[in-house]
């Protein structure tokens, strides 16, 4: 028994120290990103980005949490904008804020996540028209520190945030197309 204990131990220890060591060959940095084609004018959807009073209309995160606390700064829309909030575990709790704004074409915000696990990342919003309508991309950069990279072997990053990212776009191009 202790024979079967013990071999059963080092063919534990042999997988923790595989996992750990595919780890760290993980990148160091990360992004996501998804587009959609709006059919709309960049400057009708721009306001619905650059104000975090509108993101209520869109964001996907809106829908995980309906009691989620909100806090907006002096300023909700424009260079300086904040925007915290407080919810459930699927949206946790966290800060972001416009660092750069160029109407109509780009939004860049620093989102700083607090729960379920603290992280640090550039998130942009880039508007280009093409045609009658305007291409949107969201996306989403980072670094990855040792312990991200631990869980980036069990979990996909692009297709967790990817598929927000994705229903978020969606939302914007029913508001946007109903202005």
């Amino acid at each position: 028994m202790l024979k079967v204990v013990l071999i059963l131990a080092g063919c534990l220890g042999v997988a923790v120290a595989a996992i750990l060591v595919y780890a760290a060959t993980k990148p160091d940095t990360f992004r996501v990103a998804r587009s959609a084609s709006i059919k709309a004018p960049p400057d009708r959807i721009f306001p619905l980005i650059n104000d975090f009073h509108a993101w209520t209309k869109w964001s996907p995160y809106e829908n995980k949490d309906p009691q989620m606390k909100r806090t907006y700064g002096a300023n909700s829309s424009g260079k300086g904008a904040v925007y915290e909030w407080n919810g459930n575990g699927q949206v946790g709790s966290g800060r972001i804020t416009i660092t750069d704004a160029q109407p109509p074409s780009q939004v860049l915000i620093k989102l700083d996540m607090l729960t379920p696990f603290e992280a640090h990342n550039n998130v942009a919003f880039t508007l280009e028209p093409q045609g009658d309508g305007t291409t949107v991309t969201w996306a989403m950069q980072g670094g990855v520190p040792y312990l991200a990279k631990i869980m980036h072997v069990f979990f996909n990053m692009d297709k967790m945030v990817g598929g927000d990212f994705e229903a978020g776009l969606a939302n914007l191009k029913t508001v946007a197309e109903s202005r």
